[in-house]
């Protein structure tokens, strides 16, 4: 016997109402960081770009510069989501979790615009 109604065994949503999308937000953005992250790693190794105007060049080019965008979101996403699961297992105290839950929030958010403005006024050419 079982207590869950009909409509929660349908759409696979537990007594939190979020089902497995953390789950898999978590599982879908470490594996776009795997890839992203490979390419990164690649690129950076294959280009000599040890001088500064060299490295400016490779992140104004197009194809450089929206994967540069993808890892720098996909990455602050994905370290939200696991600096969140450590607040909701570590903190106590209704209050200071949903304080530190609200902070992870916008930390990553501002941390994820910081870094597409910084890609996209390169790939523009914005003067410095």
């Amino acid at each position: 016997m079982s207590l869950r109604s009909p409509l929660s065994r349908v759409l696979g949503k537990g007594s939190a109402k979020e089902g497995t999308d953390h789950f898999w937000a978590q599982r879908l953005t470490a594996a776009a960081l795997a890839l992203l992250g490979l390419w990164f790693i690649i690129s950076l190794l294959l280009n000599d770009i040890a001088e500064y105007t060299v490295l400016m060049q490779w992140i104004a080019r197009p194809w450089n510069s929206v994967l540069l965008l993808l890892l720098a979101v996909t990455l602050a996403w994905h370290s939200s989501l696991g600096v969140q699961v450590v607040i909701e297992d570590y903190v106590h105290g209704p209050f200071m979790k949903v304080c530190a839950l609200v902070l992870n929030k916008f930390a990553h958010i501002g941390v994820a615009a910081a870094a597409a403005f910084a890609v996209l006024k390169i790939a523009f050419g914005a003067a410095a």
